[in-house]
């Protein structure tokens, strides 16, 4: 095996610089000294920073960065992605964060200019853009990498069996591995034992109908009828944010619920989850999603606080968070919700036992574990 410190990595991924599992990846490299590290940063949402940003790093320190900006926003930007930069990076191992990525890293390796490809997925959904051409064609580069590649991960062992079958790849493709998303325990701040009195409700995401935030707002009006005393921030940005604006108001829940925009520093992430007493995730059930198969990064920044999770029984993992995080499971109705949230609110003992389940079961996610066993299936070692 070869040691990370002798070793050159490109990182290549769509979101926020700090999006995870990527983030992750890069902090690690970054502590273990790499000898040289290149991250390319492509905008995912239309209202991302529509600047390409590509950062170089060298022994973990960052020695250069430049954007590249382009005519189009996402979704028009996505086929020009994988011509930043426009000239060759070589590397020891090459790691894109999704197929288009991924891609770009087996022409580099057919270039001789990469030794290791790594497909690592950030989540699967069956017929992506619906029937038709769109999503056969993303399915052959999806079927591609996930051949060609080195080694090929998943967030989870639902996204990972169901691209397997969809590409009819059971026993066949390149090794595969699941890697769920992981966090800093040891920077991570961690919610006070007290953080029951806060009577602090969040909800942390993007602002689209699956996420289902709509329903949470009714659930909170139900709760402001029974006249349970609660604070509600809102962190995200998306295309229903006027909309949940306007159903807060109607609600009369402007003195109760606040919306804090995106917050694209880690660390603002960090304290805003530990502040919270409880932490929501209302993922619509009746619509299909890749969340199905994910391991949502939000739900390991709430548990890995030790803040109590109220969710709907959409992530693959949720009723492994009820058993073991000291989360709840309900079912996606304004009712059940308020319910939820109530309970979640309640005695101060219950509370703090599920914090301590949380913060238990977090454990065994942390970046320092999951990122050098992943490294370590293409040959890369500490």
């Amino acid at each position: 095996m070869k040691s990370i410190a002798e070793s050159s990595f490109v990182l290549v991924w769509n979101g926020a610089p700090d999006s995870p599992p990527a983030s992750g990846v890069r902090d690690y490299l970054r502590e273990a000294k790499a000898r040289r590290l290149v991250t390319v940063v492509h905008p995912l949402q239309r209202e991302d920073d529509p600047r390409h940003r590509m950062t170089v790093f060298e022994r973990g320190e960052r020695v250069s960065e430049r954007t590249v900006p382009l005519p189009a926003r996402p979704p028009f930007s996505y086929p020009l992605d994988a011509l930043i930069p426009p000239w060759p990076l070589a590397a020891d191992c090459w790691i894109g964060f999704n197929n288009l990525m991924a891609a770009r890293g087996l022409a580099q390796r057919g270039l001789a200019r990469v030794d290791k490809v790594v497909y690592w997925a950030v989540d699967f959904v069956p017929d992506r853009f619906g029937p038709g051409l769109l999503t056969k064609v993303y399915d052959r580069l999806d079927a591609l990498c996930t051949r060609r590649a080195d080694l090929q991960i998943d967030l989870s062992a639902a996204a990972l069996a169901g691209r397997r079958q969809r590409h009819a790849l059971e026993g066949s493709g390149a090794p595969s591995h699941v890697a769920p998303i992981g966090a800093w325990l040891d920077r991570l701040p961690a919610a006070p034992e007290d953080g029951w009195r806060a009577r602090r409700v969040i909800f942390l995401g993007h602002l689209v109908p699956r996420q289902g935030v709509a329903r949470m707002v009714d659930a909170l009006g139900l709760l402001a009828k029974r006249g349970i005393q609660f604070e509600v921030e809102i962190a995200g940005r998306g295309p229903e944010e006027d909309a949940l604006k306007r159903q807060v108001t109607g609600a009369g829940l402007d003195g109760r619920v606040r919306f804090v925009g995106f917050l694209s520093d880690h660390r603002d992430v960090e304290s805003f989850v530990a502040s919270a007493s409880v932490a929501v995730a209302p993922y619509d059930t009746e619509v299909e999603s890749f969340t199905r198969y994910a391991d949502p990064s939000k739900l390991r920044s709430y548990t890995a606080a030790g803040v109590p999770v109220v969710l709907t029984d959409v992530p693959p993992n949720a009723h492994e968070l009820a058993e073991k995080a000291g989360a709840e499971v309900v079912p996606y109705t304004a009712e059940r919700l308020a319910d939820g949230i109530e309970r979640a609110l309640g005695p101060a003992e219950e509370w703090q036992r599920r914090r301590a389940a949380a913060l238990e079961y977090s454990r065994a996610f942390d970046w320092s574990v999951i990122v050098p066993e992943a490294l370590a299936k293409v040959g890369f070692r500490p």
